[in-house]
């Protein structure tokens, strides 16, 4: 993995997140697998250094997005929002034909989750242990899995409410959606 997404993304982080705990919140993340971990299992980005990649992709659509949220509220949003993830994946092992028709094994991502809190929950949940966030900054991230969110397919309007509510909440889906199906596409 290039060490050049870590850079950036730190770079990002330290010029805009000013508030109390955020040194703290870094180190959480340099001292984690944030910056090795995939980003999947299999779906998106699912090699070594794919979740910080997605952080960036994620933050640079946001940006384009919320022409109205402070620099500081698009990094947290854009950076932060798939934090659930950190110490999420493991590498396992499963027997796979190789080119030559032989059996080997081959490593594979699997999930081993922790935290057991909800995805978007999760993320809010981590951050929040850092960082104070305000009400739309922590119903964009709670929401930004839009209609892949179980309570949202079970029938749950707070999305609706949420999503009209507060803008920021569809562009953070929307920003997470452009980067996952367009930028994150292997060509």
């Amino acid at each position: 993995m290039s060490n050049n997404y870590k850079e950036k993304f730190i770079e990002i982080f330290t010029a805009n997140i000013k508030r109390d705990g955020a040194d703290k919140l870094l180190k959480f993340l340099e001292d984690s697998d944030f910056f090795k971990a995939p980003c999947s299992t299999k779906f998106h980005l699912c090699v070594e250094g794919g979740l910080v990649r997605h952080s960036l992709n994620v933050y640079n659509r946001l940006k384009t997005l919320a022409t109205t949220e402070s620099d500081e509220t698009v990094a947290i949003c854009g950076l932060l929002h798939d934090l659930c993830k950190v110490n999420f994946y493991v590498v396992d092992y499963r027997n796979a034909k190789n080119k030559q028709g032989v059996w080997e094994k081959v490593p594979y991502y699997t999930v081993e989750d922790k935290l057991c809190y909800g995805h978007g929950e999760g993320s809010v949940f981590l951050i929040s242990k850092f960082i104070s966030l305000t009400m739309e900054e922590a119903i964009a991230i709670r929401y930004h899995m839009g209609g892949f969110d179980e309570s949202i397919r079970g029938g749950n309007y707070s999305f609706g409410n949420a999503a009209s509510m507060y803008p920021l909440c569809p562009k953070l889906i929307c920003a997470d959606l452009l980067s996952t199906y367009i930028d994150e596409v292997e060509k």
